[in-house]
């Protein structure tokens, strides 16, 4: 079984490894610039599926409550499994309550036990939620970890579309994203900084609760946080904006006054495609099959969507045997 994997975010990178543990020969096709043009390239990586029911449907948290489990048993030892602390200052404790209200598999945490979870962060909140259960990842390195392992396992990586195009494959999997080709799809923007500061140490991602959109703190390795994230209903790639810039900056030095002295690394921009029901697809055409649609839960999602995919490609060919 030949198959051709046309994109290398999260989406064509889980596919293929899926593929390719079930004994099928991959090429992955990436024109631009791997999976450092991708919005997976981009995210917060929570693997939080009890946390994103709060904004999304039931069938997110369906799909990705095996997300961790997939994640580390393709990559050994890159998840960190600390769980979500979700907080709001006292003047919003009301849209907490309403957190709690759309979720499951949290407990209320009171000041004792966010101080005991984060001790940096200990008397700046009254109460909170505790989801134990959700874990989290580094987005680049399990892209650049996957990608490596992949390579070393015989998949071959080809950013020459003429040279795919000589080759016979038996089946295509598009996994490439938003386009504008594409008019069931809709673009939404997303924007992020990456900040770096010794002065406060987080052990699990935290999400401040905000009237308006969901902003997270998620930590990683060397000092570093990932800011996060704006949703925008645009398709534009452009630079972040002041607005967002001082919104996410504003929510970190709410979290902590520490991250009003941070080092800002990098701000970044990613496009998440989305169809109207902000539910992800696997849609088979003949012997084309395309994964799209997983809008703000690519790392969550994108095990889910792989072995559904897998599925398609390899039950059709054990049926025909």
């Amino acid at each position: 079984m030949n198959v051709l994997v046309q994109g290398a975010g999260v989406a064509g990178l889980s596919v293929a490894h899926e593929l390719t543990s079930r004994g099928a020969r991959v090429t992955v096709l990436e024109p631009q610039q791997g999976s450092r043009s991708a919005a997976s390239w981009f995210a917060g990586g929570m693997l939080a599926p009890y946390c994103e029911r709060e904004s999304a449907e039931q069938p997110v948290v369906e799909l990705g409550l095996g997300a961790a489990d997939w994640w580390e048993a393709a990559l050994p030892g890159s998840v960190t499994r600390n769980g979500t602390l979700v907080l709001a200052p006292s003047r919003d404790i009301k849209e907490l309550e309403r957190f709690g209200s759309r979720t499951s598999g949290f407990e209320w945490a009171g000041e004792e036990t966010i101080a005991a979870l984060e001790p940096d962060l200990a008397g700046c909140f009254r109460k909170g939620l505790f989801f134990e259960e959700e874990a989290h990842l580094d987005p680049r390195h399990v892209l650049i970890s996957l990608a490596a392992r992949l390579a070393a396992a015989g998949v071959v990586f080809e950013t020459d579309l003429a040279q795919t195009a000589a080759v016979g494959f038996d089946w295509t999997v598009q996994s490439t994203g938003y386009s504008t080709q594409d008019q069931a799809i809709r673009g939404v923007r997303g924007e992020m900084l990456i900040l770096r500061t010794s002065d406060i140490s987080l052990s699990r991602p935290v999400r401040l609760v905000h009237p308006r959109f969901p902003i997270y703190i998620v930590p990683r390795s060397d000092h570093v946080f990932m800011v996060g994230a704006t949703m925008i209903e645009s398709d534009s790639i452009g630079p972040i904006t002041a607005r967002s810039m001082m919104e996410l900056l504003n929510a970190a030095y709410s979290l902590h006054p520490a991250f009003g002295e941070a080092e800002i690394v990098e701000t970044g921009v990613g496009i998440r495609p989305a169809y109207p029901d902000n539910l992800p697809r696997v849609v088979r055409e003949g012997n084309t099959i395309s994964i799209n649609g997983l809008y703000r839960h690519g790392f969550l999602l994108a095990p889910a969507m792989a072995m559904q995919a897998a599925d398609m490609i390899l039950n059709e060919r054990s049926a025909s045997q």
